[in-house]
């Protein structure tokens, strides 16, 4: 808990690797993608658990429901630390999900993503879902957590509002986390990472701004010490 995962938005396994050399000493929390995972796959995932970092697979899955189980099951001997499901894809899908990753891994944490940051309410009209954001992501949170997973991916600008509807236990992933210098590329909400611990995130979601500095290493300190409130601006 209280993870600042680095998005390894890197398209090969050794750019990753060269990235990482820089965090020996510290062995960062890192986010693998839905590209990556795809370009590099399972041995990539195991590697990265064995060398010591905790993994969160975003993969999202969204499928019918035994596909969804079946999947599950095959992430969960990975070992990683945590991955995710659509909650648009229903609670029944959820539950599968939820069932066939204990069926093979006891520890791994299932969480399901709410909105993606790139989605803003014009999006949101365009797929014909009704309600203004706030409402929408409070209601797919609700429906996460009766379907027993154990936290859902959202904006922290959302945060206040979902805090109040879910058990006290839920983690509350959030991507689109910048440092206030930073630009916002194609993500549309997003927040600071002292704006998502007033909120109450439990784990952030850091990528390019991490990344892509000339001193990644330094720029993640920073970041992980204001996260854990050891730094204040």
């Amino acid at each position: 808990m209280n993870q600042l995962y680095i998005a390894l938005d890197f398209p090969t396994e050794a750019e990753v690797f060269s990235f990482l050399e820089r965090f020996e000493e510290t062995r960062p929390a890192v986010k693998v993608g839905m590209e990556l995972f795809y370009a590099a796959g399972r041995p990539f995932v195991r590697k990265l658990v064995e060398r010591g970092h905790a993994v969160f697979l975003d993969v999202k899955v969204h499928d019918i429901p035994e596909t969804a189980r079946r999947t599950m099951r095959i992430i969960g001997q990975l070992g990683v630390e945590l991955t995710n499901v659509h909650v648009a894809g229903g609670k029944e899908m959820m539950i599968a999900a939820r069932e066939g990753l204990r069926e093979t891994n006891a520890a791994t944490q299932l969480i399901g993503v709410t909105q993606l940051t790139s989605t803003d309410e014009a999006m949101l009209r365009d797929l014909k879902i009704e309600g203004a954001m706030p409402v929408v992501v409070r209601e797919y949170a609700q429906l996460a957590d009766a379907a027993g997973l154990d936290g859902i991916v959202c904006s922290a600008l959302d945060l206040p509002e979902l805090i109040k509807g879910c058990r006290t236990d839920f983690r509350f992933v959030t991507p689109g986390i910048r440092p206030s210098s930073s630009e916002a590329d194609d993500q549309k909400r997003v927040a600071t990472v002292l704006d998502a611990r007033r909120n109450g995130a439990t784990d952030l979601v850091i990528g390019r701004p991490i990344t892509r500095a000339k001193q990644p290493e330094q720029i993640y300190q920073t970041l992980l010490e204001e996260w854990k409130g050891q730094l204040s601006w």
